[in-house]
């Protein structure tokens, strides 16, 4: 089938502002939009800007803005977006060229929410063991991938560029609930700012947005329980 790809080109040392370009390509329904990238970038216009790694939606590298909406190019099937496809890269971050977007203020955030686990006790000999119960208590957020579809499709980040976004909350409210952390009061008050977890307005853009499907709002709402119960619901060790 022949699809036209129009994509927002932007490259900061020769361009103005950014424009828009319109490519003709021969693809099969069951191609992704990545697919139809890389016959444009390999056989129609090298300076093409495009970001992409693994090709199987667990990187996170390709999120984009694809028919008005955030999702991963490695997953998107042409066959469910028609005859015509619009591209632009995510919005909110500084644009490097066409596609690619500068993430590190996105990885900043993710950085301070302190996402590892802190645990000062000596090491057993094997692992720290959890219950079913336990490890389930935080199973939905480990699915994160740091494609920053969710933050990124946000109109509470859009408004203030410093609110540390759902992805960072998400992977705080990883560690928060690992009953194995000892870290996760330190965590909640990193979240406790104006620019934290109460920034959140409950729009719910982030759930529809997340190509994991993970219940962003949820865990949001959990971080927020945490912080005005003092409690994260789990059986401290004395």
């Amino acid at each position: 089938m022949e699809v036209r790809v129009r994509i927002q080109r932007y490259n900061p040392e020769v361009d103005e502002k950014p424009h828009w370009e319109e490519y003709t390509v021969e693809v099969e329904p069951t191609d992704r939009v990545i697919d139809a990238l890389h016959q444009i970038k390999w056989f129609q216009d090298g300076t093409l800007a495009v970001r992409r790694s693994c090709l199987h939606g667990i990187c996170g590298s390709d999120a984009m803005l694809i028919n008005g909406r955030n999702r991963l190019a490695c997953k998107t099937l042409v066959r469910d977006l028609g005859k015509v496809i619009t591209v632009a890269p995510l919005r909110g971050f500084r644009v490097i060229k066409d596609l690619v977007v500068d993430m590190e203020p996105f990885f900043r955030k993710y950085r301070s929410v302190m996402p590892y686990l802190v645990n000062d006790e000596r090491p057993p000999a094997r692992e720290r063991l959890q219950s079913p119960e336990e490890r389930a208590r935080f199973d939905d957020t480990t699915k994160c991938i740091l494609c920053a579809a969710c933050t990124t499709a946000c109109p509470s980040f859009w408004a203030d560029s410093r609110y540390v976004g759902p992805a960072a909350i998400v992977q705080a409210h990883r560690f928060i609930f690992d009953s194995r952390d000892q870290a996760w009061r330190e965590r909640l008050q990193i979240l406790n700012e104006n620019t934290g977890v109460w920034r959140c307005r409950n729009i719910f853009n982030c759930v529809e947005a997340c190509p994991r499907d993970i219940n962003v709002n949820k865990a949001i709402a959990e971080v927020r329980q945490a912080l005005i119960t003092g409690s994260r619901g789990i059986e401290e060790p004395e």
